[in-house]
């Protein structure tokens, strides 16, 4: 089975991702919003299942499961993406409406990643 070019590219993105979690945990520390304790066990178990979840979206058997599993994770760490939209200082200094757009992009990601889980 061949899978579509787009599912590739997907894959590669959340590979690469979660790789940087480990790469430079300190910028996605900082986006972690303090009422989540633990923000180092946090970002390690994201780094691993974006990694995780790109190598089984690939995988024919697994795809559709892994699909489902980047749903939830764009839902789990949507407060950090709020959270970088309400603090200046996790929002690392870029412009307010960059910040606002990326609210609304992880629900273009998660719609993509819908199209997997048939």
């Amino acid at each position: 089975m061949i899978l579509p070019w787009h599912l590739y590219l997907m894959a590669f993105l959340y590979i690469l991702a979660g790789l940087n979690h480990f790469r430079n945990p300190g910028m996605y520390i900082k986006i972690i919003p303090p009422a989540f304790k633990n923000p180092k066990l946090i970002n390690i178990l994201s780094g691993a299942a974006e990694i995780i979840l790109g190598i089984f979206l690939v995988l024919p058997f697994s795809s559709n499961f892994a699909a489902w599993g980047i749903i939830v994770l764009l839902i789990a760490v949507f407060p950090a993406n709020l959270y970088m939209f309400q603090n200046k200082k996790a929002g690392f200094g870029l412009p307010r409406w960059i910040l606002f757009v990326r609210l609304p992009l992880q629900f273009v990601l998660i719609y993509w990643a819908y199209q997997y889980t048939f």
